[in-house]
C-alpha cells in the first residue's frame, strides 16, 4: 500500500552536503553536485521529507515533488534528472538524454550531454559522483558493497573514459553512507572479501558477537579509487547515526519499519 498521508507542505528548499574537493574543481564551471539530505521535500511520516525514492511505498505525487524540487536545485526540470533501477552491479549506462519507459537496470551512470543530471539513490551504500571539467564528462555510481566488490567504480571511471574523458582528471568524492560503527557483518561476508584480497582485511574490526565484524565501507571505496586513478574525497558522514539528515535501510530494519526513504545524490555538467 502506498503511503495514505495527505501531501505534505513543503519544507525548507533542499540544501546538499557538497565535497570539498568537487567544489573546488567545479567552481566557475557551471558544473553542479550535490549530496541531497531527507531534508527539504514534501514527503511526511517515515518518508519525512525529501524523499526521491520510486520503489519506495511513499505516494507518487510526493516523490515526483521531491524529485522536481531536486532537479530544479540543478536549473532542470524533472525529466532531466536520470536514475536508474539499481540492483548492486557493476553495469554502467551512458546518456545523451531523458530516459523514456522502464529505467535500464545498472549501478552507474555517464554522460557528455550538458541539461542532463546525474542521479543515484541511496539509503546506506556508496553515492560517488564523478567528474572530468576538462573534457565535459561526468558520472555517478551506486556502490553497496556488492557494487564496489565487482567494479562499479571502476567501470565508471572506464565508461567516462570511452566518452572523452582523461582519468588523470577525473575527480570523485564519496557522499554520506553508512558508517563502520553500525555495519557489522558475518563471517561470510568477511572471508569473501579477504579471500579476493589479503589487503582487505583492513577494512574489518571485530565486533562484539563471535566471528563477526564491523565493515569499514567508505574506506573500501577509497582503495578501490585509489587503485583506479581516480583523486577523490570522501564526505564521511553516516547515514545510520544521522537519523535526522539521511535515510537508512539498516536502521528502518532494526527498528521494524515497514519501509524507508531514499536520498538522492546528483551532478551536471551545466547548462546547454
Amino acid at each position: 500500500m502506498r503511503q495514505s498521508d495527505r501531501t505534505a507542505e513543503t519544507h525548507a528548499e533542499p540544501v546538499p552536503v557538497q565535497s570539498p574537493l568537487l567544489s573546488a574543481r567545479l567552481a566557475g564551471t557551471g558544473f553542479r553536485h550535490g549530496f541531497f539530505t531527507r531534508r527539504g521535500g514534501v514527503s511526511n511520516g517515515i518518508y519525512d521529507s525529501l524523499n526521491c525514492g520510486a520503489g519506495s511505498d511513499d505516494r507518487t505525487e510526493n516523490v515526483a515533488a521531491n524529485r522536481a524540487a531536486v532537479a530544479g536545485w540543478f536549473g532542470e526540470n524533472a525529466d532531466n534528472l536520470i536514475n536508474l533501477h539499481q540492483c548492486h552491479s557493476a553495469d554502467v549506462i551512458a546518456v545523451d538524454r531523458p530516459l523514456t519507459g522502464d529505467r535500464p537496470r545498472a549501478d552507474g551512470l555517464v554522460t557528455s550531454t550538458p541539461g542532463l543530471v546525474l542521479g543515484v539513490l541511496t539509503a546506506d551504500c556508496g553515492p560517488v559522483l564523478l567528474a572530468d571539467t576538462e573534457n565535459g564528462v561526468i558520472g555517478a555510481a551506486h556502490a553497496g558493497w556488492r557494487g564496489a566488490f565487482t567494479g562499479i567504480l571502476e567501470a565508471t571511471a572506464d565508461a567516462m573514459i570511452a566518452l572523452g574523458a582523461r582519468r588523470e582528471a577525473i575527480v570523485a568524492s564519496l557522499g554520506p553512507a553508512i558508517g563502520s560503527k553500525a555495519y557489522e557483518v558475518g563471517p561470510e561476508f568477511i572471508e569473501r572479501f579477504t579471500q579476493a584480497d589479503s589487503a582487505f582485511a583492513r577494512f574489518f574490526t571485530p565486533s562484539e558477537t563471535a566471528g563477526h565484524a564491523l565493515f569499514d565501507l567508505a574506506g573500501f571505496i577509497g582503495l578501490k579509487l585509489d587503485r583506479a586513478g581516480i583523486v577523490h574525497d570522501i564526505v564521511g558522514q553516516c547515514t545510520y547515526e544521522n537519523e535526522q539528515d539521511f535515510f537508512s535501510y539498516r536502521r528502518a530494519t532494526h527498528r521494524g519499519e515497514p519501509d524507508y526513504g531514499r536520498q538522492i545524490s546528483a551532478i551536471s555538467i551545466g547548462a546547454r
